[in-house]
């Protein structure tokens, strides 16, 4: 269990690992869970869920964090002058789907109290606090696009790649460049990362770079700046958009993104958003799970039973009704609503990444594995025979790991104390890190 760093929910293997000598056939190793109490090799779940394994989804989140640290400031085989390349941390919203309650002001101040078509009143005078169940919920469930937010949702991916050959094309035109030629002169790198709002509609965080024709070994070409990027980014966000496929019951809709576009320029010891800052926001948002954002499930539905029996709001499960509805429909076959229906027809990943940003989570891994002494030895052959046999623990023996996965996670918070045994200020400032 301390191998698995108290993994809630670990895979149960079984079988053996041989590695021989390519040119002696001499077996240099040999593993079998026969020699393992109750003959089972327990491995991590590698959930990124913080509801489904608290233990895993922190081992996620400090990957992604390197991850995204690594394309901003170089490091893991990304070279240190990426930090000198524009960059940009933009944030691209859904658009409104019908008014909902807001926080932290008044939410929806009218002079005249009116009503809709439905009885509901168009305005509401209270200040919510920003855990009011009622945050994100809609004022009026009759007036709102419940239609439109699940088709939003299903065409979201294609709509990120029509932005970002936008972004491209834009460059180009603005560098004076045929649009097909940007390639040759310069790359666009990105890490994005997708999160659900209050009111249960995806946005997306980006880290935006502008590299050379061969990625982050090159300098970004010296038209290529951080305010022309800023530009392009903006107005390809209000222009490009997806039409959904036609239907009798629905008609043909135009997604685009919401009006709302954060686009901030990070730069080397100017003004704007930190890099680690970033890294930290994004990996936070990774690991989060349905229950930390209040939108769709953890874990698929099947039936429309599951959805009438989820633990989510009216809200939520209303979308949830269109989106098994709207899945029923031969035009909207090829969505895959149904299976989609957990995550409110978002059919993309949580975070996705160009190919020349930075590293990979396999590297990670790869790198995490060399480090505790799990190194492949030079001219061997390696022979595994494995299978799957089970996951999870027992009562008792969830507990236990629980305590491990508790124990490794206050060593962690801990660390910085271990710096500054002496005390004094660096002391001080070491312990007021530690929540």
């Amino acid at each position: 269990m301390t191998a698995t760093g108290g993994c809630a929910r670990p895979v149960h293997l079984a079988g053996s690992t041989t590695t021989l000598d390519g040119a002696t056939g001499e077996i240099l190793h040999h593993y079998d869970t026969r020699d393992e109490p109750g003959e089972r090799l327990l491995v991590r779940c590698r959930n990124r869920r913080a509801t489904v394994c608290p233990a895993c989804s922190r081992q996620h989140a400090g990957d992604t964090f390197h991850l995204v640290r690594a394309g901003l400031l170089g490091g893991k085989s990304v070279p240190g002058t990426v930090r000198h390349h524009p960059r940009l941390f933009l944030t691209l919203t859904a658009p409104s789907f019908g008014p909902v309650h807001r926080a932290g002001e008044l939410c929806r101040p009218r002079r005249e109290r009116g009503t809709c078509e439905h009885g509901s009143s168009s305005g509401c005078g209270a200040v919510h606090a920003p855990d009011d169940p009622i945050v994100g919920q809609p004022l009026c469930p009759d007036c709102y696009d419940y239609v439109g937010h699940v088709l939003w949702h299903a065409h979201a991916a294609k709509l990120w790649d029509r932005f970002v050959i936008d972004v491209r094309r834009r460059l180009a035109s603005s560098a004076g460049l045929v649009q097909s030629h940007f390639s040759r002169y310069a790359r666009l790198s990105f890490a994005r990362v997708a999160e659900y709002q209050k009111r249960a509609a995806v946005h997306v965080h980006v880290v935006v770079r502008l590299d050379g024709p061969n990625g982050p070994d090159d300098e970004a070409p010296v038209w290529g700046t951080a305010d022309l990027l800023t530009e392009a980014v903006r107005a390809s966000a209000r222009r490009v958009l997806v039409r959904t496929p036609y239907s009798l019951a629905v008609g043909e809709l135009a997604l685009r993104w919401g009006t709302q576009v954060d686009a901030r320029a990070l730069r080397v010891g100017g003004d704007g958003p930190e890099d680690d800052a970033v890294a930290a926001y994004v990996a936070k948002y990774v690991t989060k799970g349905a229950s930390d954002t209040g939108a769709g499930a953890d874990h698929s539905l099947t039936a429309w039973a599951d959805i009438e029996t989820a633990s989510v709001t009216d809200h939520v499960r209303t979308l949830m009704r269109t989106c098994w509805r709207l899945g029923g429909l031969p035009e909207y076959e090829p969505l895959r609503l149904r299976a989609w229906t957990h995550t409110l027809g978002y059919r993309g990943h949580i975070l996705t990444k160009s190919r020349a940003y930075s590293t990979t989570y396999a590297a990670l891994r790869a790198e995490r594995a060399h480090h505790a002494g799990h190194v492949d030895l030079p001219d061997a052959i390696t022979e595994r025979h494995w299978s799957y046999v089970g996951y999870g623990h027992t009562p008792g023996a969830a507990l236990i790991a629980a305590g491990v996965a508790e124990d490794l996670d206050e060593c962690r918070r801990l660390r910085p104390l271990t710096r500054w045994e002496g005390g004094g200020a660096d002391y001080s400032a070491a312990r007021a890190q530690v929540p």
